[in-house]
């Protein structure tokens, strides 16, 4: 998978002015826990014969109940169709795209580790390596929320 490293740059250093405006600290939202996303390649899973994927679809299943009941599920699924890119102007261009991303999934955690954890069972059910990556902190958008959860 390629992502921009402008985008990235941008987020990161957004990230360390509202970690230094949080007094270092990272990404903790309403609930004081932190947003992962575990991202799959829309190829990650090719090498994968069809006749196992019956199991494969089993065992990530039992990942997501795991999550579930341990309280840290937010989201998970396969991307279905083709990707469309929407320009700033409008713009709509149409997939495919080979490096676009298969599937994803999102855990609410409290540290880091804690979603390696996650990425490596996931990994593991899809017999295919992830990537993990922290949602950035908004402290605009957490007040928001925390001002929509006071009602």
């Amino acid at each position: 998978m390629s992502f921009s490293p402008i985008v990235g740059l941008s987020c990161r250093r957004s990230q360390e002015r509202w970690e230094a405006a949080r007094g270092g600290c990272r990404n903790k939202g309403v609930m004081g826990m932190a947003q992962y996303l575990i991202l799959l390649g829309v190829h990650a899973m090719d090498h994968i014969p069809d006749e196992d994927m019956p199991a494969v679809g089993k065992a990530a299943h039992a990942v997501c109940q795991e999550a579930i009941d341990a309280g840290v599920f937010v989201s998970a699924s396969g991307l279905e169709g083709q990707p469309s890119i929407v320009a700033a102007d409008g713009t709509l261009t149409d997939g495919p795209f080979p490096e676009a991303i298969g599937g994803v999934t999102i855990v609410d955690v409290p540290s880091r580790e804690e979603a390696l954890k996650w990425a490596a069972k996931t990994a593991g059910a899809c017999r295919c390596a992830v990537q993990l990556w922290e949602f950035g902190f908004d402290p605009e958008l957490d007040a928001m929320l925390r001002q929509a959860n006071s009602r």
